[in-house]
């Protein structure tokens, strides 16, 4: 793979240490380039027109996303085992196609882009939105959503760690396998991000698929991270394969929602369909968990995500609050 000069700024390929110096959107540039991809010269795929449905307002909105959501013995089970659920069914498809279309101008505003515009390869971002966006906001602090990551992990209470608007954009390539505790600086495994699909997401169009079960991590704990090249994402991908190691890569329904642990591994294919695969993840944590001591530059902008904390500090400023249980919420 060839360098790009962003690339060879960040020095040694294996030393992570010190904080990230981009934003968000460098971060992901980066991030996507260590993923092995084999390009393909085969068309774009045109998918179905989303569904005509109704969306609900506001107030119906807010109503759905605080009603809980009961989870089964057995789905708590499988959580705890494999490191991941998906669930059919979380939000409506009113609301996530309104979500979509909430997304999409959000994101096109940010980065002067039109997305499901056909093939520019990019991987978008956009983060903290829940700040400003009354609708992104009843999504990021939903008690329906942050009372699942409670009941799959098995504590009272749940704080927000940042949420993350993504577009993975036509023709853009893989994701590399990796696992969450690499990017949140908490001192913590009581980490969950829930990833709503804004879209049906088939197998064409890159879904997010998990390797498990849960300690199967333990099979790459002594592949060095590479922060210059594929060969990490390389490595691990043979490692799983070496191992049979069991992946779940089945199609996302419109209002379904996969949450997966900080030590589940997982990737995502490349997006071969003519429309934007967009989404929100949320991730939150337990509370009263602190950072670690040495945060690196695989942990992005953290200090954004949590101003005002320091390393081996409390994990809790002003724009991490308490989503679960809903009475403590900001």
């Amino acid at each position: 793979m060839q360098k790009s000069s962003s690339t060879q700024a960040l020095g040694s390929a294996n030393d992570v240490r010190g904080d990230w110096a981009g934003d968000n959107q460098d971060w992901w540039d980066w991030y996507v380039s260590l993923a092995e991809n084999e390009r393909s010269a085969a068309p774009l795929v045109d998918l179905p027109p989303l569904p005509d449905i109704a969306w609900p307002d506001d107030d119906e909105l807010a109503a759905e996303l605080a009603e809980p959501f009961e989870l089964s013995t057995e789905t708590i089970e499988s959580f705890r085992i494999n490191g991941f659920v998906k669930l059919p069914g979380v939000i409506s498809p009113g609301a996530a196609l309104r979500l979509r279309a909430e997304l999409k101008r959000l994101l096109e505003a940010e980065h002067g882009v039109t997305l499901d515009g056909g093939a520019n390869d990019r991987f978008v971002s956009l983060e903290m939105a829940w700040l400003d966006n009354p609708v992104l906001r009843l999504f990021v602090l939903s008690p329906r959503i942050a009372k699942i990551t409670a009941d799959l992990l098995g504590v009272p209470r749940m704080r927000l760690y940042h949420d993350n608007v993504l577009s993975k954009e036509p023709g853009c390539g893989r994701t590399p396998w990796h696992y969450d505790d690499h990017h949140f600086p908490l001192a913590t495994h009581d980490v969950v991000t829930a990833w709503i699909a804004a879209q049906p997401i088939p197998v064409a169009m890159g879904p997010l698929s998990f390797a498990g079960p849960l300690g199967v991590h333990k099979l790459v704990e002594s592949v060095p991270f590479n922060k210059v090249d594929t060969s990490y994402d390389q490595h691990v991908g043979q490692l799983f394969r070496d191992n049979a190691v069991a992946v779940d890569e089945t199609p996302f329904a419109l209002g379904e929602v996969s949450f997966h642990h900080n030590l589940n591994f997982h990737t995502a294919g490349p997006n071969r369909t003519t429309s934007s695969r967009i989404v929100l993840a949320n991730t939150y944590f337990a509370d009263g968990a602190h950072i670690v001591d040495d945060p690196t530059l695989v942990s992005g902008d953290w200090r954004k995500f949590l101003p005002g904390c320091e390393p081996g500090g409390l994990a809790a400023s002003d724009l991490n609050p308490v989503c679960w249980p809903p009475e403590q919420s900001a």
